[in-house]
């Protein structure tokens, strides 16, 4: 494996399935009482996050510690950056801390790869602008693999916002590696003009997709960076792209639904949906410590392939 984790697509078959091997072994200790394993002590993981989200730096935060790493939290808002610091005077700084690894998540694109180029420790992307979300990919990978076995040929259907999500980006990319046909389904709008060079389908048929995937991801309308008229209304969203009672009926009995998280409840999925069997949600923020631990151990401690 690299040194770094800044996009899906730098992963190879081997260290896509190197990850979620390491991941389905450290699973058996998140089952034990004592959670804790000391791979890790006596390193320093640096959660440098220039966005807000909630649930990614807990995670990391909660794998970090199971592995006895010191963690520290780093929020730009009320630090030197929201006082004019550039990225690389914060990477001197992480750099004379001594960190072993910075989870980064920041909204310009391409953040973490210049990042790598400043500090000598690892660098894992947490999220950079609208393009990429690799370890969101690797737990989404993860919880199809348990539920699935093996996703060699698995047909998984991406629907909604595409463009502006890194998760599809990242999902594509290593779907694909692991031999899985991926299809996106959106309004026209809401598909990159980029998106020839990616190794998947496209549809705007949602319908004409659900009766013959075995994986539907269900994707947030992401509001917070629209800024012009994507679609008529949310309304008009909902009974074309949305995932219902009616939608879910039509796929195969075994088959899975996702969702990144937060939800939209009632727009890009219906609750009942979002809370049945068929559904992996709970269970992806569960395995989104497991992976990050994998991540984190094959980076700094764990034996490299």
């Amino acid at each position: 494996m690299n040194r770094h984790l800044i996009s899906a697509g730098d992963l190879t078959k081997d260290d896509a399935l190197l990850i979620l091997d390491t991941a389905e072994e450290l699973a058996r200790v998140s089952e034990r009482s004592i959670k804790k394993l000391p791979t890790l002590r006596g390193r320093t993981v640096v959660n440098l996050f220039f966005e807000d989200s909630t649930r990614t730096r807990i995670s990391f935060e909660a794998a970090a510690k199971r592995l006895s790493a010191d963690v520290i939290n780093f929020s730009a808002k009320g630090s030197s950056v929201s006082k004019g610091e550039s990225l690389k005077d914060t990477a001197l700084t992480l750099e004379a801390m001594g960190a072993d690894a910075v989870v980064i998540r920041h909204s310009a694109s391409g953040a973490p790869h210049r990042l790598a180029n400043w500090v000598h420790g690892s660098v894992v992307n947490a999220g950079d602008g609208t393009h990429e979300h690799p370890t969101q990919a690797l737990l989404d990978a993860f919880s199809m693999r348990r539920r699935l076995g093996n996703l060699d040929g698995r047909k998984v259907a991406i629907v909604g916002d595409v463009l502006h999500s890194r998760v599809a980006r990242s999902n594509v990319l290593l779907l694909h590696t692991l031999g899985a046909e991926v299809t996106l389904v959106a309004p026209p709008t809401l598909v990159p003009v980029s998106i020839g060079t990616w190794p998947c389908e496209v549809s705007y048929d949602l319908d004409a997709v659900l009766p013959k995937a075995d994986v539907v991801m269900m994707l947030r309308v992401q509001k917070e960076r629209m800024n012009a008229a994507y679609f008529p209304s949310e309304r008009e969203y909902s009974r074309r792209y949305g995932l219902d009672r009616e939608r879910f009926a039509k796929m195969p009995e075994e088959a899975i639904v996702m969702h990144p998280g937060p939800m939209n409840r009632g727009m890009e999925i219906a609750a009942e949906v979002a809370d049945s069997a068929r559904s992996t949600i709970v269970e992806q923020v569960a395995n989104g410590v497991t992976i990050r631990m994998a991540v984190l151990y094959l980076l700094l401690g764990g034996e490299t392939a």
